[in-house]
């Protein structure tokens, strides 16, 4: 065969592999409002830059026939790209050969992606559509799977490691998204979950569609397995570009800082005036978080799932940084079961990756009841307390208005070690609220006096006054600094400054037990 032949052959075989399936397993995909993965990888990734690896890889099965049934690149595209100009690694399955089923081979190419981002330290991507393990491989396609669960564990805290879910993704294919650390979700395209509306029937008896059983809306609500949900797969790859621009390449890195035109020393005269004068009126926090990031952006994880905290990503003079912050208008602010965790993984990511982490805090407490108690309120809310107590990236807490009793300890208080610990005048720093402590503390008062109510109110007052502010905690250091509203966001960005260098050491480990 000359050079030419060969040279021929070649393009040949490219032509083949990236068909897929075939037009017609191509014509299905895009009727049923789906992107094919080669479109999905040349929107994702910067124009002409992705390199495509395994290209000619088949599957090594000979049963039930399907020796007769190869398809080069056998269901997934896998290789290396740029974002941004900065280096990614990919895999996305392929839903026209085998419906994007798993084989050893398949595990394989996703399993040498995965060790090539290890080890030049770069973010890991999968863009998953996948019916699950290919049966017909039966155990191997299992033990492809554990091999990439391995993987999972290993790259966790090293780097950036992101799933987008753009069809089914069932059984043993959920495991692996749900080990990374963002989940993208595609509404109506995305469906996840351990065993389908089938199963569940034969099962239990259930009639349940594949949207109720594991649809968008359930995960980015219910389940919280989903951070971010959008309309449409070009929408989730804007999204995922968004989200790399805030994350550094891997743990060894910090994060990229952004040249901004906002003002770094800009006050906001307004922030005064969103804080209601009634302790017991709502307000929206995010308004307070936009007017202190570069250019009012925030990018908000987890918005649909346990809304009384809010988390996300923004910047401070050019500077990545991870906003945790009480929300007044769902549950009060208050900490549950739910918002403990989310907040907890946010706060470890964070660390994880050198981005520093900023703390708006207005909370009442713990939610009470006994709901919250039965399900473990107690183990679930001290994982906030131990996030923030094992986290060592600069951390900056603005107490905004109520910080009460054992919540305000695990809204990244200084005895939990953050940097610096900054005051609103609105701030109500205490054990409890005025209400439960007087109730506590003139218990015989109240019990004795005629006019109970008159007597409440008087003693309420005198509380406030005496112990909810933030001068009972400054005059002790507890609080660094109380602040000007309208001076939040040239403090932080001064305090992110003279944190530049923290360097914090810990006792050696081999790694701690968080109460999972």
């Amino acid at each position: 065969m000359s050079s030419i032949d060969k040279l021929e052959k070649l393009r040949e075989l490219n032509k083949i592999a990236e068909m897929g399936g075939g037009k017609d397993k191509e014509k299905l995909q895009h009727e049923k409002g789906k992107l094919t993965a080669r479109e999905r990888l040349g929107l994702l990734l910067d124009e002409d830059t992705f390199v495509e690896l395994d290209k000619f890889v088949t599957h090594r099965c000979y049963d039930f026939g399907m020796d007769k049934k190869k398809y080069l690149g056998d269901g997934v595209i896998t290789g290396f790209g740029k974002i941004n100009g900065r280096l990614v690694f990919v895999f996305a399955h392929d839903f026209t050969v085998f419906g994007g089923s798993l084989s050893e081979t398949f595990g394989k190419k996703i399993c040498k992606v995965m060790d090539l981002a290890m080890k030049v330290g770069a973010p890991i991507i999968g863009l998953n559509d996948s019916g699950g393990a290919r049966i017909q491989e039966g155990v191997m396609s299992l033990a492809s799977y554990s091999e990439i669960f391995f993987r999972n564990t290993l790259a966790s805290g090293v780097i950036p490691q992101i799933s987008a879910i753009l069809g089914p993704s069932a059984g043993g294919a959920v495991y692996s998204p749900a080990m990374t650390d963002f989940v993208f979700m595609v509404d109506p395209i995305s469906y996840m979950f351990v065993t389908g509306p089938e199963v569940v029937k034969v099962s239990l008896g259930e009639e349940v569609t594949f949207e109720e059983l594991g649809g968008p809306k359930i995960h980015a609500r219910e389940s919280g397995v989903a951070h971010f949900v959008t309309k449409s797969e070009e929408e989730c790859f804007n999204l995922i570009r968004e989200l790399l621009s805030y994350l550094p390449q891997n743990n060894s890195e910090t994060p990229p800082i952004i040249i901004t035109e906002d003002d770094p020393y800009r006050r906001d005269e307004r922030l005064i005036d969103i804080v209601p004068k009634d302790p017991y009126q709502s307000y929206d926090m995010k308004e307070i978080i936009r007017s202190v990031l570069d250019e009012n952006k925030f990018l908000e994880v987890h918005e649909l799932w346990a809304p009384n905290i809010i988390i996300g990503f923004g910047r401070l003079n050019g500077m990545s940084v991870g906003i945790v912050a009480n929300q007044p208008l769902h549950l009060a602010g208050s900490l549950d079961i739910d918002s403990s965790n989310k907040a907890a993984r946010f706060i470890r990511f964070c660390d994880d990756f050198n981005i520093p982490i900023i703390t708006f805090v207005d909370v009442p407490g713990y939610l009470p009841g006994k709901d919250q108690e039965y399900r473990g309120i107690i183990r679930h809310g001290s994982k906030l307390l131990y996030a923030y107590c094992e986290a060592t990236v600069p951390k900056i807490t603005v107490i905004v208005r109520k910080a009460y009793g054992g919540a305000y300890c695990a809204m990244g208080s200084k005895y939990s070690r953050a940097d610096l610990n900054l005051a609103w005048p609105t701030a109500e720093i205490a054990v409890m609220g005025p209400e439960g402590a007087i109730k506590f503390i003139f218990k015989k008062d109240i019990e004795q006096a005629q006019d109970k109510e008159t007597i409440i109110k008087k003693l309420i007052e005198d509380y406030r006054d005496r112990f909810a502010n933030p001068y009972v905690a400054a005059e002790r250091g507890i609080i660094d600094m109380v602040i000007d509203p309208a001076e939040t966001r040239p403090q932080l960005i001064k305090g992110l400054e003279m944190l530049k260098g923290k360097n914090e050491a810990r006792p050696y480990k081999k790694h701690g037990n968080i109460q999972l």
